[in-house]
């Protein structure tokens, strides 16, 4: 507590007013108290003044003050939500190893709100799921090109999106679930410069967009095929693969007649293993997805399949998904709304 005298009450109370107003913000205020003195020191002082920071000092403005960007970075600031789960880990160590500055701050689960993990060789503070709009809206203020990268989970994507589009938070989005047709309309429908896209591996996305190709030039080419469709992920991944269904779309596309519900999930470690083939290591971060196509008299067989092991392949085409999109916002695009096949058609990626 910080004491002073004055000999103008009325100057003083203006002066603390004035100081109160241009210190407020979203984050922190600072307010002075006029305080009468007792009586019987009137006659040394006619008032003391009583400043009171109660929230002068965030834990958020602390973590953002703690890790400043370096002279290294490329001047885009990104913001990885679910800093601590494996994706979101590897795509800070991909951003910071390609000159990205990371945020210090993440969304994060009720669980993690207010705890700090250090991730590489910075330290992250978690916020939980209070006051989300205003901790985005202070980066933000901080960091106006900020980017945000969404690794979360399939319940989230919608109000998370929702939440980007709010503030006006551009986003490269990575989770897979959620009302995908929901998504695309709250963006669209905010102006919002954003990717989306259910496969961030550059590799997988260029087949994907092969595939797209191949559909659109020669539906029904596998009319009466029937299909098989298996994908193996590791256990915490819920839902069934975005690039799978994507797959199974072109399928459609191309005459075959496959209802998605007819994936095969393989979540169990021991039939991975045995069964699929997946490395020991890797059962904890791995896509294994095979399609196999018959004809309808047995006589003619296609098998397309691709297996990634790790997430390097995902975290690099994320960081190539955020430089694509700074420089969209940059150029001021009319299009604001891309996917992976954007960024691989910009033919820049690193």
């Amino acid at each position: 507590m910080a004491t002073s005298m004055l000999k103008s009450p009325t100057k003083l109370l203006h002066n603390q007013l004035a100081l109160s107003s241009n210190a407020s913000s979203r984050i922190s205020t600072r307010s002075s108290i006029v305080v009468p003195v007792s009586h019987k020191r009137r006659s040394s002082r006619l008032f003391s003044v009583v400043s009171m920071a109660a929230s002068s000092t965030t834990p958020v403005q602390t973590f953002l003050e703690k890790s400043p960007p370096s002279q290294q970075n490329l001047g885009i600031p990104i913001m990885v939500n679910a800093c601590t789960g494996k994706m979101g880990k590897a795509v800070i160590n991909a951003a910071e190893a390609a000159g990205v500055y990371v945020v210090p701050v993440s969304f994060g689960c009720e669980e993690e709100a207010g705890q700090t993990f250090q991730i590489g060789e910075k330290e992250f503070l978690v916020q939980g799921p209070s006051d989300r709009e205003t901790v985005l809206a202070s980066i933000h203020d901080k960091y106006p090109n900020l980017i945000v990268v969404d690794y979360t989970v399939p319940s989230a994507v919608n109000a998370n999106a929702e939440l980007y589009c709010k503030v006006g938070v551009p986003f490269v989005m990575g989770t897979t679930g959620g009302d995908r047709d929901l998504l695309l309309k709250t963006v669209q429908d905010s102006g919002l410069y954003a990717v989306i896209s259910p496969q961030m591996g550059k590799q997988v996305v260029a087949f994907l967009a092969a595939m797209e190709i191949m559909a659109e030039q020669f539906p029904g080419a596998f009319s009466g095929y029937n299909l098989q469709v298996m994908e193996s992920h590791q256990a915490s991944k819920v839902d069934a693969s975005g690039t799978a269904k994507a797959v199974i779309s072109c399928f459609n596309k191309l005459g075959v007649d496959f209802d998605m519900d007819e994936i095969q999930l393989i979540r169990d470690p021991k039939e991975q293993l045995e069964m699929v083939g997946v490395p020991e290591e890797h059962l904890s971060g791995h896509a294994f997805h095979m399609y196999h196509l018959t004809s309808p008299d047995d006589t003619v067989t296609f098998e397309f399949q691709h297996n990634v092991c790790g997430r390097s392949i995902y975290a690099e085409g994320t960081v190539d998904a955020v430089l694509f999109l700074a420089k969209k916002i940059e150029e001021k695009d009319n299009k604001r709304l891309y996917n992976m096949i954007d960024v691989l058609r910009e033919g820049n990626m690193r």
